[in-house]
């Protein structure tokens, strides 16, 4: 992410000349094309989880994108044209609602920030609708699902119609009521 206070609301606030972007990459080419960006110092998003195996005996950490082809890209349409020159951008998706892009983009921001060990959902699943009611995600809403034993909430990214799963403590989760 670039830069660190992307998400400060004074950062989102003016809006004028820039908007959120979605960045179609070519395969495997999330990180080149921010570290392009981050030369530039054009704004962007790159949600990253971490993730270990073991190899031989020993630990070996590596940083996958939570959206495998995808960078957000905050900026105006020379940031945007700009991207697509460097030839690793596919497509660059318009963005019709900004606000509900950015609060899912907020979202996935905290979820990876709260260090909780995180998976990626493909397809949302249908469940109830709660609010997550104690520890570092207070606040957040989503869609709840079981998995084996565990329950997991599914945090949406309504624009790529995918989500993140966290793992959380039915106590810490509360129902949302509609009607």
């Amino acid at each position: 992410m670039w830069p660190e206070n992307l998400f400060t609301e004074d950062r989102l606030a003016d809006t004028s000349e820039t908007k959120w972007w979605v960045l179609h990459t070519k395969p495997r080419a999330e990180k080149l094309l921010a570290r392009r960006l981050f030369a530039d110092e054009v704004s962007f998003f790159l949600p990253l989880r971490q993730q270990t195996h073991q190899y031989r005996g020993r630990s070996k950490s590596s940083y996958l994108p939570v959206f495998p082809s995808y960078l957000f890209l905050f900026g105006g349409d020379e940031d945007r044209l700009a991207a697509r020159m460097t030839n690793l951008v596919v497509h660059a998706i318009k963005v019709d609602d900004q606000e509900l892009l950015a609060a899912d983009l907020d979202r996935v921001h905290r979820l990876i920030e709260s260090g909780l060990p995180l998976s990626t959902v493909d397809q949302l699943v249908p469940g109830s609708e709660v609010e997550i009611t104690a520890g570092p995600l207070v606040g957040m809403r989503g869609t709840v699902v079981r998995r084996g034993g565990s329950s997991k909430v599914i945090i949406e990214v309504h624009m790529l119609q995918q989500g993140i799963s966290v793992e959380v403590d039915e106590t810490m989760i509360q129902p949302i009521w509609h009607g």
